[in-house]
């Protein structure tokens, strides 16, 4: 492990979408050692389209860390904007992320998605790596009940991460497909040898959840040497409405009974009124730390100066 007077900790943060993208953005400040490992079950708007088209790995994620990893200095905040930049009008390219474009034109002349995502990396002068969780695009499969008024319990099945991100109803269960998708070996390699591994924020059951469902992912997970952080919600999304903190856990530890953690992050306004939180961050092993993170003005959102400096913090102990 890295110490204070050593070199910045190898860091290594999952998930997908805003959540991760909040993560990176706030660890870029602590360490530029530092890798993502993204979520390639997104099947929705661009990203969807590209991915039917090309048989490809769902882009928009990716790009969406890349983004974030771009540097503060002018040219990295235009090449941050020209990544998140869509096509307007009703034209075949309306609706496409110009970042994704570039991602999937670089995949078809290179034929090998992490030589692509460095190539990429490169151009933007990105501090750090960007990988993808699996070597295939995956599916989200869940168990959901509350879609029949008449049978208010009873589970279906519902297929793909938009329509499992959007469901209406309660969550109960998720899983992939393929059920064993290879690992991407060089996100394996980066967990193994990291100092700190970072999981959330993020869409609970579509974004999070899905890296410990990747076998030789998860088995990574729970065989690091790192320490091992998870940076909670600030309030329950689309789908874990009405999910309070330690249902998140609970959730959590159904679908990786062996995951353990070392700390795990929450702000004050999602852990109070929740006398079972303590309880069940204890049975996962894990120091609850309760601090504010969220944005000053109020809003959902995670202050990325105030997650800086909890991560710091966390990471010179």
């Amino acid at each position: 492990m890295s110490g204070p007077h050593d070199d910045p900790p190898a860091v290594v943060a999952l998930g997908g979408g805003h959540g991760l993208a909040a993560s990176l953005r706030a660890l870029r400040r602590v360490t530029d050692r530092l890798t993502a490992v993204v979520t390639v079950a997104d099947d929705g708007g661009s990203s969807g389209r590209l991915r039917d088209q090309f048989d490809i790995l769902p882009p928009g994620d990716l790009r969406m860390a890349l983004a974030a990893l771009c540097s503060d200095d002018s040219e990295g905040r235009v090449w941050a904007d020209v990544l998140q930049s869509r096509f307007g009008g009703e034209g075949p390219l309306a609706g496409h992320a110009i970042g994704n474009l570039l991602i999937a034109g670089i995949w078809e002349r290179l034929g090998d998605p992490v030589a692509g995502l460095d190539m990429v990396a490169k151009l933007l002068g990105v501090r750090g790596r960007v990988l993808p969780m699996a070597a295939v695009p995956l599916e989200i499969e869940a168990d959901i009940s509350g879609l029949d008024p008449d049978h208010p319990d009873e589970l279906r099945q519902v297929r793909g991460q938009a329509r499992v991100a959007g469901s209406p109803g309660a969550v109960h269960e998720v899983r992939l497909l393929p059920a064993d998708p290879p690992a991407c070996p060089e996100a394996l390699d980066a967990i193994r040898t990291a100092d700190h591994v970072v999981l959330g924020p993020g869409s609970w059951f579509t974004s999070v959840i899905p890296h410990l469902l990747v076998p030789d992912l998860a088995e990574a997970i729970v065989s690091t040497q790192a320490r091992r952080v998870l940076c909670l919600n600030l309030v329950p999304a689309d789908e874990t409405a009405g999910f309070t903190a330690s249902h998140h856990l609970e959730v959590l530890a159904d679908h990786a009974p062996r995951l353990r953690l070392e700390a795990i992050l929450c702000d004050p306004s999602f852990a109070q009124d929740d006398p079972q939180l303590a309880r069940y961050a204890a049975a996962l092993g894990a120091e609850l730390i309760v601090a504010p993170v969220r944005a000053l003005d109020g809003s959902p959102r995670h202050d990325v100066n105030r997650l800086a400096v909890l991560f710091a913090d966390l990471m010179a102990r």
